[in-house]
């Protein structure tokens, strides 16, 4: 008897920590293959007072880039939205008729969209301020960040097994263009008998070499990067002044008209090979004159300052952080707070620290936001050991929308059907456009969480995380939610 009354209460349990999801999410789960044990589901007001779904909810998962509404949410409160990065320039040396004699220093802070752009309009500027030629060499000051970061060497830091990815690029306090390399292919569709296929970086360094070996191809579109092989050869040389430096990137495969245009973004040089590179084609451009070396060392005490150059605020950089999930940005923007609110040089270890102290600060129904199952390892979601539940991904989600920072941070998330991430999801539904959320998936991990304006116009949040090797095809399951949210106020 005593047996049987535990396997009922088993079984009881069993099916109360399932019965709550929607039937539409459930029939879609089912079709995935993906056991509900396997999924995390929150679904509440914004003012935290009405819980819709709750579903495993406190059981901690992996979140992928959901992580970033952790890291840019603490940004944005810890910082302030009119937070601005900069980017100093000394001299160490006098000036005379526009020409220095000794050394230039770019003492970075970490700026997460320091675009080539940006280096053009700060090098132009200091080519106004009076110096056109500098007879000694280019000094980048990386201290701000701890040096165990800034020392990187693209192919042994790659996440998984494409090291040459622009996603995998580690993070660094002068980082120029994010370190890509954004390759534009196209297929010309009037030279069908050639069959030619166009490569061409958006932004071309001269150290830069590429091969192109790919054919002209008459099949539909599809999949295109699985039809697109790549490799690259880089030289190993610990002088990144010297002439033979460089890479080869040799393209190889189909690429068909029907594509239209398409990019890949590689990382082929380390941060201080590509701003190093950069720096000289942009200065030659401007018609200045510079024949040294980079060194990576302190600034001198010596150095006198230049000039200042400050970035966009905050609240615009964490728009192209969560729309278009960029795991760099997020993983600058975590350094920073370690940077700003703990110790220099920054370190991602104290970054975490910093926020888990500020979620300590906040509240949820009058209880502090202490997560005790929280890890955070970069901040990107770009990791196998970052974890969250729903639960609390969802509180902080209910504090966020009731913040001072609610415009900034809601207004940073993809809009469904409309950008970002979201741009091709549920578009002929009735909820297109009317939720902001971000998006996330890694091999095994597929996430949701953000804001639903249901049918009553009343916002709710929403958080689905799904960790499973099939977690792939929880893309309907993921949209079920999202509708049932849509047509179920709360």
């Amino acid at each position: 008897m005593k047996k049987l009354f535990t396997a009922l209460v088993f079984i009881t349990a069993s099916f109360s920590a399932y019965a709550e999801l929607p039937s539409s999410v459930i029939d879609a789960l089912k079709k995935a293959g993906i056991p509900q044990e396997s999924v995390a589901v929150v679904v509440r007001s914004v003012d935290g007072l009405h819980e819709n779904v709750i579903h495993n909810a406190t059981s901690s998962f992996n979140p992928a880039s959901v992580m970033k509404l952790v890291t840019t949410n603490a940004a944005l409160d810890l910082l302030t939205p009119a937070f601005r990065w900069k980017t100093e320039i000394y001299q160490n040396g006098l000036v005379n008729n526009g020409v220095l004699s000794g050394d230039l220093i770019i003492k970075a802070y970490g700026d997460p969209s320091f675009k080539a752009q940006e280096f053009w309009r700060l090098l132009m500027t200091l080519q106004q301020a009076g110096i056109k030629e500098i007879t000694g060499n280019l000094v980048i000051d990386k201290s701000y960040f701890a040096n165990d970061i800034a020392k990187n060497i693209v192919h042994k830091s790659s996440f998984d097994n494409e090291p040459w990815r622009a996603y995998n690029a580690m993070p660094s306090a002068f980082l120029v263009n994010g370190r890509s390399s954004s390759f534009k292919f196209v297929a010309d569709a009037s030279d069908a008998v050639n069959g030619r296929v166009h490569i061409e970086p958006e932004f071309s360094l001269p150290e830069l070499q590429i091969i192109n070996e790919v054919k002209w191809s008459q099949s539909a579109c599809g999949d295109w990067r699985s039809h697109v092989a790549y490799t690259v050869k880089t030289e190993d040389s610990k002088d990144v002044a010297a002439k033979t430096s460089g890479a080869v990137a040799t393209f190889n495969g189909t690429f068909s008209p029907d594509c239209g245009e398409r990019y890949l973004e590689l990382s082929v040089f380390d941060d201080e090979q590509y701003a190093f590179y950069t720096f000289k084609k942009l200065w030659l451009e401007l018609g200045g004159k510079f024949s040294g070396q980079l060194k990576i060392q302190e600034k001198p005490a010596s150095a006198v300052k230049v000039l200042e150059q400050l970035s966009d605020p905050l609240g615009y950089v964490v728009r192209d952080i969560n729309k278009w999930s960029n795991n760099l940005m997020a993983r600058q923007l975590l350094l920073t707070i370690a940077a700003e609110k703990t110790l220099l040089p920054a370190t991602e270890i104290n970054g975490a620290t910093a926020i888990k102290n500020w979620l300590a600060s906040k509240s949820f129904n009058g209880k502090s936001l202490n997560f005790d199952e929280l890890v955070i390892e970069n901040g990107s979601g770009l990791s196998r050991t970052e974890r969250i539940s729903a639960e609390h991904l969802s509180q902080m989600l209910v504090s966020a929308y009731n913040s001072p920072v609610m415009p900034e941070f809601i207004s940073s998330l993809p809009i469904l059907s409309l950008d970002g991430t979201a741009k091709k999801r549920l578009k002929d539904s009735p909820v297109s456009a009317r939720a902001h959320l971000k998006t996330g998936s890694l091999e095994g991990v597929s996430t949701i969480a953000g804001y639903v304006l249901d049918k009553d116009n009343k916002r709710q949040v929403i958080v689905m995380m799904v960790n499973h090797a099939k977690a792939g095809a929880s893309k309907v399951a993921q949209d079920a939610l999202i509708e049932w949210v849509y047509s179920h106020p709360s």
